[in-house]
């Protein structure tokens, strides 16, 4: 119950952030907001402050905007039946009537809100409860039976400081080392739990198990807390946000390849059951990774919905930037078609990755393939 009760508020907090962002920009330039939803239809109640109604919809996911001209995007004119308040006298107020550069940013503000939700909670992790990074120990996490590892008296705990006198920081320094070496002698450095430095001499073996390694350990660096000052945190933010987006789009696109190519759906890609799954996983390790979790599913939304697919705003945008260049506005019609076309492709494809989730939820097999 709290996993499903978590998961549906970070869904409501993300989408209604990203609803917000397009409300602010459509009030600030003078677009007629005709309804702000909490949840999405049927309504089961609502207040109207101004121009615009604050609803509570019956299905708490999420949330919407309506804007005054929005659905007649390339007819010039309003329809009665499409609006709530069709005032011919309004007509300069609604969204089709704007500018261009107007109607693009309040297409892209949602996505930029999500954008900026992600590096602020970065920042946070960045500037103060800091974030965990690999350091500069090399330890030793297993050793396996009948190994050189373990006839040289290497024990689970132990920090390899140097080989044949050369300092090393990482665990792919001592792999490489050692697979240069296979069959000779190697002075190994290493830090007892006692701490204790001393000598140990190990001779990789020539032929080993894939899964062990030239001298049987297994090895990982330490993590360290890094933390960066609050005038650096927002810019490493920044910057995390970008490079995560770059993998997520990378993501996407092989999603979309293995689906075309392949016609199947890609391990590790969850729909809303799988992100259910996932927010149970966070959850139990804490609110620090819940929160980080929200970040990752806030860039998620913000580059999906950029791309130039008709039903989300990079389509919309696309259409827009169309408008832009040549001038003229798209058919009303044609745009239609191609967002009910792109929302059905869309309906499919959540369709076809929850199947895939639930499949795989009662087979019991994680989202997440083991590495």
């Amino acid at each position: 119950m709290v996993t499903i009760i978590v998961f549906l508020l970070i869904l409501t907090i993300l989408v209604l952030i990203h609803e917000a962002g397009h409300f602010f920009v459509a009030k600030k330039l003078g677009i007629k907001v005709e309804e702000f939803g909490f949840g999405l239809p049927p309504r089961a109640f609502g207040i109207k402050r101004g121009e615009t109604t604050y609803s509570i919809n019956w299905l708490p996911i999420g949330g919407f905007v309506k804007l005054y001209g929005e659905d007649e995007a390339g007819s010039g004119k309003i329809t009665s039946s499409k609006s709530q308040s069709a005032n011919p006298g309004d007509l300069h107020r609604a969204f089709f009537s704007r500018p261009v550069w107007q109607r693009a940013l309040v297409v892209v503000a949602g996505v930029v809100m999500n954008f900026v939700l992600a590096v602020l909670i970065l920042t946070y992790f960045f500037g103060v409860s800091g974030v965990q990074s690999p350091g500069d120990k090399v330890l030793i996490t297993d050793v396996v039976k009948g190994s050189p590892a373990q006839e040289a008296r290497l024990k689970k705990g132990d920090q390899i400081i140097s080989i044949n006198g050369k300092k090393i920081t990482s665990p792919s320094e001592l792999v490489s080392i050692t697979k240069q070496h296979l069959g000779e002698k190697l002075k190994l450095t290493v830090i007892e739990k006692n701490n204790i430095e001393k000598d140990i001499e190990v001779t990789p073996r020539k032929t080993y198990p894939s899964s062990q390694g030239p001298i049987g350990v297994g090895i990982s660096s330490d993590v360290v807390i890094k933390k960066y000052p609050l005038y650096q945190a927002p810019f490493v933010g920044l910057m995390q946000a970008f490079n995560y987006s770059w993998l997520i789009f990378s993501g996407l696109v092989g999603v979309v390849s293995q689906l075309i190519f392949h016609a199947e759906v890609p391990k590790g890609v969850a729909g809303p059951v799988g992100i259910a799954q996932l927010t149970g996983q966070f959850v139990a390790v804490g609110p620090l990774a819940v929160l980080s979790f929200v970040s990752l599913l806030s860039l998620n939304l913000a580059i999906l919905n950029i791309l130039p697919i008709p039903a989300l705003d990079g389509g919309r945008l696309f259409f827009i930037l169309i408008e832009g260049v040549t001038g003229r506005k798209v058919p009303q019609k044609f745009e239609g078609y191609a967002h009910a076309i792109g929302m059905a492709l869309l309906l499919a494809l959540i369709a076809i990755v929850t199947l895939s989730d639930v499949i795989r939820f009662i087979s019991g097999q994680p989202v997440l393939p083991k590495q």
